[in-house]
């Protein structure tokens, strides 16, 4: 009798938490060999990697994969060459776990501090990419934590040929095989089942598109880490270095058009609309951008700017397309921002020490920022060395979720025969 996708994800979930007891009593040492070792394994397996990547872009050209998803799957020596060297780069970070702080005495006698442990089991769901799949398998793994992955159909052979690698790794430092295990199945059932064991499963952190994550942050029965949309803004305030606004507004929005840190809506006051918007408007069509508009934006750039819709201040384009706001005060640009936004990344152009404290005080997103490109939203960029995806939550883990991400603490009591009277 063939086994059924809900006995299988049972399988891989008890295997899940029993390996998670033993990496969260595992040394740095042995963590950071088993990171070391899959680096030299995938080094070895180039040729491997490449035949089973053949196979999945080969099934995603007959499936009419678009040549942007193709893209994201193929795994060129450069993607092969990043893997091996985030797979390096986090077995140099500091090991967050078993960090003690905050010691102090209390009046009864009693040392009482916080001690830095992992989750647990951590199932990761994601599209497209297989190197997702080193950076989860890695973040988690240095963090103590066993994780299942579940990348996406069009990636399978892919997402197997590297899991082997890990596997590799994590025997020649004498961790089970289950603290990293890729889910075998393409059935989407499995994604079901994923999300609906707490008892095996302590959070889920899906990364793609917009319907996967709403779906999981829907269904699941284990909490979440997640953001749903990248509406990212940038206001140039009355107070500006016009210069340094136009730099940054230009890389906010051209540096990459399609990830989540990119700016989406730029607003501008009034008041210096006039010098900056023109000279923006032409770096921006020179590099094929279109240009939607409120009407004073329309009337001062011309008739090429599109009209701006209400659901144009929404929109998460992705693409080469920029939504324009002239406001006529700070109180209107960050009105507009908690309205509108996602609670992602947004940034203030201003010389005026009053309006920035004001704007990192009452913009409510994850990252925000003054004079610095949204595109710094990134957890490499913060230091993090990696991440695990952003989050605009607001309990546990928000920004960009790093290794301390994908930790927790609990309180740890020293006494010497103490009691309470």
């Amino acid at each position: 009798m063939t086994e059924s996708v809900l006995d299988y994800m049972t399988r891989l979930g008890r295997a899940a938490r029993e390996a998670s007891r033993v990496l969260a009593r595992a040394s740095t040492a042995q963590k950071n060999r088993a990171l070391q070792a899959a680096a030299t394994a995938l080094d070895a397996a180039r040729s491997e990697l490449a035949q089973a990547n053949q196979l999945d872009l080969a099934a995603g050209r007959a499936n009419g994969l678009d040549e942007a998803m193709l893209d994201r799957l193929a795994l060129t020596p450069k993607v092969i060459d990043g893997m091996i060297e985030g797979l390096r780069q986090v077995a140099a970070l500091p090991d967050p776990i078993g960090e003690i702080r905050d010691m102090r005495y209390m009046p009864s006698g009693i040392q009482v501090g916080k001690m830095r442990v992992p989750l647990g089991v951590i199932g990761i769901i994601y599209e497209s990419r297989p190197n997702v799949t080193i950076d989860a398998a890695s973040l988690c793994l240095k963090s103590g934590n066993a994780t299942i992955l579940r990348g996406g159909s069009e990636a399978i052979h892919s997402n197997q040929a590297i899991a082997r690698c890990v596997a590799l790794g994590l025997a020649e430092a004498g961790l089970p095989e289950a603290a990293v295990q890729v889910v075998q199945t393409t059935d989407r059932a499995a994604v079901g089942a994923l999300i609906s064991m707490p008892e095996f499963v302590d959070v889920i952190v899906p990364r793609g598109g917009k319907g996967l994550i709403e779906r999981i942050s829907r269904e699941a029965k284990v909490p979440v880490i997640k953001h749903l949309d990248g509406v990212c803004h940038v206001y140039i305030d009355v107070a500006a270095n016009l210069d340094k606004a136009i730099r940054v507004a230009d890389n906010s929005k051209t540096q990459r058009f399609s990830p989540c840190n990119t700016m989406e809506t730029l607003l501008v006051h009034a008041a210096v609309a006039a010098q900056v918007l023109p000279p923006l408007a032409a770096i921006y069509r020179a590099k094929q951008v279109e240009l939607r508009g409120c009407e004073r934006t329309r009337s001062l750039l011309g008739s090429d700017v599109l009209e701006a819709t209400e659901d144009d201040w929404h929109a998460e384009y992705n693409d080469a397309i920029l939504a324009i706001r002239i406001v006529d005060s700070l109180d209107a640009a960050i009105a507009h921002i908690n309205h509108y936004g996602s609670q992602h990344t947004d940034a203030i152009i201003t010389e005026n020490f009053s309006d920035a404290r004001r704007f990192l005080t009452e913009v409510d997103s994850s990252s925000v920022m003054v004079n610095a490109s949204t595109r710094f939203a990134d957890g490499f960029e913060y230091g993090l060395g990696a991440e695990i995806g952003i989050s605009t939550d607001k309990l546990h883990a928000r920004g960009p979720v790093g290794l301390d991400g994908l930790t927790s603490e609990k309180y740890v009591v020293f006494g010497d025969g103490h009691i309470r009277t």
